[in-house]
């Protein structure tokens, strides 16, 4: 399929990568927690297969979670980059909006560059749908991301408040509900599920 694959991937099936080399829009969205665990799962999966993934991070990038960590054990085939200067307004958030609006700016810049070498098989761009919601960078920039992703790319937007258009524009879209939640019972975030 690509050089990113590596010479020992097992591909057994005859349709690598979604139907031949098509690449799939698939968005994660909703108030549900899940959005980013189950692109880290298309992560894992595709890893397995050894394609060449990455993940772009709009939102988070200040505070540690495990990802960072599990991250650089999958590489070379899985490059994540922290872009973001950590969840806006909120958890002890000391940074101006416009330190928020430059650090989603950049994350676009990057996954611009990156999409555009055509070398990835799978690309995330975590919480982009949320980075419009908050006024960081437009829908229109996220639609246009989706127009130009390699035709055999797969482009994972996770976020919740994901647009109609963006939604219009996937191909496969999951609405991550909440049914229930330990917050409400007082109970804090926990390391390994949570972060």
């Amino acid at each position: 399929m690509s050089g990113g694959r590596s010479s020992n991937s097992n591909n057994n099936d005859n349709n690598s990568n979604n139907n031949g080399d098509r690449g799939l829009v698939v968005v994660y969205t909703g108030r549900g927690k899940g959005k980013t665990t189950a692109a880290l799962g298309i992560v894992l999966r595709a890893v397995g297969h050894g394609y060449k993934v990455g993940m772009i991070q709009f939102i988070k990038g200040e505070w540690y979670y495990g990802e960072l960590t599990s991250s650089k054990r999958l590489e070379p085939e899985f490059e994540m980059i922290a872009a973001g200067r950590g969840f806006v307004g909120i958890m002890d958030d000391d940074h101006p909006i416009e330190d928020h609006q430059k650090a989603a700016r950049q994350a676009l810049a990057i996954a611009k560059e990156k999409l555009a070498t055509g070398s990835y098989d799978v690309m995330v761009l975590d919480e982009i749908n949320y980075a419009v919601k908050l006024n960081l960078i437009s829908e229109q920039d996220v639609l246009d991301l989706v127009k130009s992703k390699p035709a055999r790319t797969t482009l994972v937007l996770t976020g919740n408040y994901a647009t109609d258009r963006v939604i219009e524009a996937a191909d496969l879209v999951t609405e991550m509900k909440e049914i229930k939640h330990p917050y409400q019972s007082g109970i804090k975030a926990k390391k390994g599920i949570d972060f």
